[in-house]
């Protein structure tokens, strides 16, 4: 197979970056934070500063996505559209939400038109607001779950593709009952209490997962 030069953009567990080091592709992840495991292979910058830089595939992982995402509707809009709600989250003015929302299109956009012909983008399922900023070309996103990949685990991930295609269930566990102690388990990202670290949390990524995109993805991007 192909060694790819890859780019994993804002991450910085280096969960996918060391899934694609293993299966031998020239892989990079990239954050404006620094990585959590120390390594040399990871780019300290804002990722639209390197994404000319003669990548064959990009995966965003965590892309600012508060303002673009499906939950976060209710505090774009009060009557009508784009327009301040009745309440904002405390400590916020409506300035700072149009501009955060102004600053993920962007991104998101930025990343889908990069010169790279392999291209995927973690995202929640986007709000009315935000799909009519998005390109033509956008499809819908390929939904897949942690639990098709061996993780005992709900989390919805959104997947935008471009040049790859949707990836395949490697590990699929049997769900628990509804209600059940387990099942209370697999939903812990939703059940988790306010605190500092929360949304890190909520965002880490998944190693089955990892591993099927490096095993699927570089094959299709080679």
């Amino acid at each position: 197979m192909k060694s790819l030069r890859v780019l994993i953009g804002c991450e910085i567990s280096g969960i996918v970056r060391r899934a694609f080091l293993d299966r031998g592709h020239d892989a990079w992840s990239c954050d404006l934070l620094p990585s959590q495991d120390g390594s040399n292979r990871h780019i300290i910058c804002d990722i639209r500063q390197i994404l000319n830089d003669g990548w064959d595939l990009l995966a965003v992982m965590h892309p600012p996505c508060t303002r673009l995402c499906r939950s976060g509707r209710r505090w774009l809009s009060g009557p009508g559209k784009m327009t301040p709600p009745k309440k904002l989250p405390r400590g916020r003015t409506w300035e700072s939400m149009i501009e955060e929302f102004e600053q993920g299109v962007d991104l998101f956009k930025t990343c889908w038109h990069a010169p790279i012909g392999a291209v995927a983008i973690e995202n929640p399922e986007m709000h009315d607001l935000a799909k009519a900023r998005m390109p033509d070309d956008l499809p819908a996103p390929h939904m897949v779950q942690p639990f098709w990949f061996g993780h005992p685990e709900y989390k919805g991930t959104g997947w935008y593709l471009r040049g790859l295609q949707p990836l395949v269930e490697t590990d699929r566990l049997a769900e628990p009952a509804k209600g059940s102690d387990e099942w209370k388990a697999w939903n812990r990202v939703w059940r988790m209490s306010p605190s500092k670290d929360r949304g890190q949390e909520r965002s880490r990524f998944f190693g089955g997962m990892a591993d099927a995109m490096a095993l699927q993805w570089g094959a299709q991007a080679a």
